[in-house]
């Protein structure tokens, strides 16, 4: 049985202390494959250390975090191209909008993120999106870039039916689930049981969203086993099958 983590910040600083033991035990608990969305420019050597150091596991994506977005941000966005010209990279992102800290850089976090989404599709990568409080936001901004070949996952994903409708109707895009499918009154469990399962994929977003019975502690990819488990309840079906199916809607999105 082999899962994957398709949004893991295992490059932290949160992991010093204890990173290699870390990554074993991950995987040692089936995670074969960890997806290491970039924030900025400060977490790019530490990115690409832990690429270098895991090629068979861990594999780097590049892009510009909304919450890095300043009015410098020009300056960041002339840091993803360079690299993106100088290495490989499995997807553009974190990218997208985030509303719930600051709305005052709501023009520039657009402005970037539709700058980002166009380099993924001259450069043939798939994004991966953030949306927190701001799904209709950036769920636009993709909508009118989709050309048929754009695609990507909408991380951490915690919609309505609705919305994950319009995300499985754009054509594309799988929604990202993580530990917080194991909270109570999360709403997800209707999602997952509403949407078919070729639309997810699952994530840690380690260190953060820990989830049950590690709530509140610091998120690793081993974790994931208990997304997969509590997925795997809610629909009735063994975490085998949740594994396959969603390490194969991985592979769907970033071509491995």
């Amino acid at each position: 049985m082999f899962l994957t983590d398709t949004h893991t910040h295992i490059y932290l600083a949160e992991f010093d202390e204890d990173r290699e033991a870390m990554i074993e035990r991950a995987i040692n608990s089936g995670v074969s494959k960890m997806f290491m969305p970039n924030i900025d420019s400060q977490t790019i050597p530490g990115l690409f250390k832990l690429a270098d150091k895991y090629p068979e596991h861990c594999f780097p994506m590049i892009g510009l975090h909304p919450c890095s977005v300043t009015p410098r941000y020009s300056d960041e966005l002339k840091v993803v191209e360079h690299w993106l010209s100088k290495r490989k990279f499995f997807a553009i992102g974190e990218i997208g909008v985030d509303l719930y800290w600051d709305k005052s850089f709501l023009e520039q976090q657009l402005d970037a993120f539709r700058h980002m989404v166009k380099l993924a599709k001259k450069s043939g990568l798939p994004i991966v999106i953030h949306t927190r409080n701001s799904f209709e936001e950036a769920f636009a901004v993709v909508a009118d870039e989709q050309d048929g070949k754009l695609k990507g996952i909408f991380h951490c994903f915690s919609g309505s039916v609705e919305q994950a409708n319009k995300v499985v109707e754009l054509g594309g895009f799988k929604m990202g689930i993580g530990g917080v499918l194991t909270f109570k009154n999360s709403g997800l469990d209707k999602i997952v049981k509403e949407i078919a399962m070729e639309h997810f994929v699952l994530e840690t977003d380690a260190p953060y969203l820990a989830p049950v019975p590690y709530r509140g502690k610091r998120n690793e990819p081993a974790y994931i086993m208990e997304i997969a488990t509590h997925m795997a309840k809610l629909l009735g079906k063994t975490v085998e099958e949740i594994a396959s199916t969603t390490s194969a809607n991985a592979t769907a999105v970033f071509g491995i």
